[in-house]
């Protein structure tokens, strides 16, 4: 990206101290467009697009907010000056902490061992192509000044942030609460970005729960009813549903399962930090193996907290209209009639279902980050918004294929109670009872509304998301 500054700007074999300042001066000059001898933060960025190195909005808005001392807006020489060499001393940690071998460069190999102790596997292929963006002089090594001229105006610190573009977002929620939580670095959890972003993540998910409702509503009315003697397709239980109880009932439940994203949020962040130091030496790196084994207990943890208000979530959509007047009024009812045990029904099934879905949506996401390297990875490794936004609702959607017969299981076991002449059977039971009376396909009712709701649910939560971070003034790494 900034090899042109080879020659131009940085002397190419000059350390970082011997950097003469007339060096940044030309670089400075560049920039300054006006010449008023300070520059704002159009002219960093139209400045840097004419340099051919445009960073993005959110990382040159860093570079400015970092750089500008006295926070009057402006950065003056003295100010720019400080900041590429404090940014440069930085990177020179950086470079260390990937050269294993202490010989000046960093190869494909010490790439991947250090992308390994991080918890991300890739190839040496997959290795060579990073090399490949950042090496100036063709030798497929790169030499701490070919590292420090690429890296020269992005905002990245470390290496755990350089890798960060493949980060799984907590902002994409797609109505499951079974994903394993995201990683946030020391920075992060000492500025108080880690509670902006769970704060921007569970905003987005009410909203995008609350967008996608009717389409859940429907998903568990099929599960509940939709067996073979009472066939429902979508068209048919929408229209059932607005006769029975009006439009407004296509939002049933969708409260009760938009209030339990704070408590849910919190307690499986906290769980997942214990779970963590429980599974790893002090200083160690988390691997994706430990990852997760720590995000699939934190997610079971969080789920046993909140579970009761799943059950009232399922009571909620299948209740007819009257039946109920809201959430507390459910529960009272079933604390007197079913008694306490009933807030735990279709508890094992949920617990077991979330084992599959967080490895196989772990283990697509890797899939489809090897194949994006593998195959389109050119001049960087930053796969982009829609890519990302692709293989997390390609690799969630798995996850929940893979879950779904435990997912139909569950909210049956919660509902039947509320289903006259409805035996009361645990899990295997009902498992035997639908391969028996619907067949394999009858483990799958109300999957096709269930994947309706995939593509907007993300599309709305990531918008949404993106605002609120903006909003509450979260910085992007």
């Amino acid at each position: 990206m900034l090899r042109w500054l080879r020659g131009f700007v940085l002397p190419t074999a000059a350390c970082q101290d011997a950097e003469p300042p007339t060096r940044y001066e030309t670089l400075f000059q560049k920039l300054d467009r006006n010449g008023d001898g300070v520059v704002d933060i159009s002219e960093l960025q139209e400045g840097l697009r004419s340099l051919g190195i445009p960073l993005g909005q959110d990382a040159e808005e860093k570079i400015f907010t970092t750089g500008d001392v006295n926070k009057d807006g402006k950065l003056d020489f003295e100010e720019f000056m400080k900041y590429l060499k404090d940014h440069e001393k930085k990177m020179k940690l950086a470079f260390k902490s990937l050269d294993k071998n202490n010989d000046g460069k960093i190869e494909a190999s010490e790439i991947v061992q250090s992308l390994q102790i991080l918890g991300l596997t890739i190839s040496e292929q997959q290795a060579e192509l990073i090399l490949r963006s950042i090496d100036a002089d063709g030798t497929m090594t790169v030499d701490w000044n070919e590292w420090r001229d690429y890296f020269l105006f992005n905002p990245v610190t470390d290496i755990e942030e350089i890798i960060r573009f493949w980060k799984h977002s907590t902002g994409i929620d797609i109505g499951d609460s079974l994903t394993i939580p995201d990683e946030f670095t020391e920075d992060e959890k000492k500025s108080g970005q880690w509670w902006r972003q769970l704060l921007a993540g569970g905003v987005a998910g009410a909203v995008s729960r609350t967008s996608t409702a009717p389409l859940d509503r429907l998903k568990v009315m099929m599960q509940v009813h939709g067996s073979k003697s009472a066939k429902m397709n979508i068209y048919g239980g929408f229209r059932q549903m607005v006769k029975e109880g009006g439009i407004r009932s296509l939002w049933r439940g969708n409260g009760t399962n938009v209030i339990k994203i704070a408590p849910e949020t919190a307690v499986k962040f906290w769980a997942y930090e214990q779970y963590k130091k429980l599974l790893t030496e002090e200083g160690q790196k988390i691997g994706t193996f430990e990852r997760f084994v720590s995000g699939s207990m934190a997610g079971a943890t969080a789920q046993t907290f909140i579970y009761p208000m799943e059950v009232l979530k399922t009571r909620l959509a299948v209740g007819r209209t009257g039946q109920y007047s809201g959430m507390f009024d459910c529960a009272k009812k079933i604390l007197k009639y079913e008694g306490m045990g009933a807030f735990y029904k279709g508890y094992v099934p949920n617990l077991l279902g979330i084992i599959p879905y967080a490895g196989i949506d772990l283990a697509v996401y890797e899939l489809l980050k090897s194949h994006w390297l593998d195959n389109f990875a050119k001049d960087s490794v930053n796969p982009g918004v829609m890519v990302l936004l692709g293989c997390g609702a390609l690799s969630s959607t798995c996850g929940q294929l893979a879950s779904y017969p435990l997912a139909l299981v569950r909210t049956r076991m919660q509902a039947q109670a509320m289903i006259e002449g409805s035996p009361q059977l645990n899990m295997v039971g009902l498992f035997r009872r639908i391969i028996s009376k619907e067949g394999l396909p009858g483990l799958y009712r109300g999957i096709t509304p269930n994947f309706m709701k995939v593509l907007p649910a993300v599309g709305i939560s990531y918008v949404v998301y993106e605002n609120m971070k903006q909003t509450l003034g979260v910085t992007q790494k």
